[in-house]
């Protein structure tokens, strides 16, 4: 029996090591080396101070700012995980013909035409429905048009300068066939922070 034991612990022992040591080192090694900004959460420092991560949605409330999408995990938006307060990344679950999600949906048109009384263009759905992990940092580029109007107004800025804005901070699709035109809620908003108001 020991002599068959020998060999399968001496295998287990090699595949740990291998497996659960040397691999993981290996790739963080290599990450670190050639891609430290992402392997360390592309976060986005302003002044020294981290203000964000590239990745990860933030939530802007303020009428002046770019809104992101909601969050499933609202009232506690964008947090990590935390057991006792059920807050993290999470899908709301809740399918099309849900009446909980047609509820939420009408509370968030009723809030966006509470800012911005005056818009009468179609709001994209992504303003009213969350993403699948609640945590997205994106917004389609006809949800940031949608809120051209309400921010030239709150900060005393032309449209046509906010337009631009959008345009500039766009990004297409990955390869040019993945994905969709998107902006980045928090680079677009740490711009708009940058602009002198005329």
């Amino acid at each position: 029996m020991k002599i068959q034991l020998r060999p399968l612990f001496g295998v287990f022992t090699l595949l740990v090591l291998i497996t659960g040591v040397f691999y993981p080192l290996t790739v963080t090694g290599f990450a670190q080396l050639l891609f430290p900004y992402q392997a360390n959460g592309s976060l986005i420092s302003v002044n020294g101070q981290v203000v964000g991560s590239e990745l990860i949605g933030q939530d802007f409330s303020g009428p002046q700012y770019f809104g992101g999408r909601p969050s499933a995990t609202s009232v506690h938006p964008y947090n990590a995980y935390d057991q006792a307060s059920l807050t993290g990344s999470a899908g709301s679950n809740l399918g099309p013909l849900s009446k909980e999600l047609v509820k939420k949906v009408e509370e968030r048109i009723k809030l966006l035409k509470t800012f911005d009384p005056n818009n009468e263009n179609l709001i994209p759905i992504d303003l009213v429905t969350s993403s699948a992990s609640g945590l997205d940092p994106n917004i389609s580029v006809s949800a940031a048009y949608y809120q051209v109007p309400r921010i030239a107004r709150e900060r005393g800025l032309d449209e046509s300068t906010l337009l631009s804005l959008v345009d500039q901070y766009t990004e297409t699709r990955q390869f040019g066939i993945l994905g969709e035109p998107r902006v980045n809620v928090l680079l677009i908003n740490l711009a708009l922070d940058g602009i002198k108001i005329k």
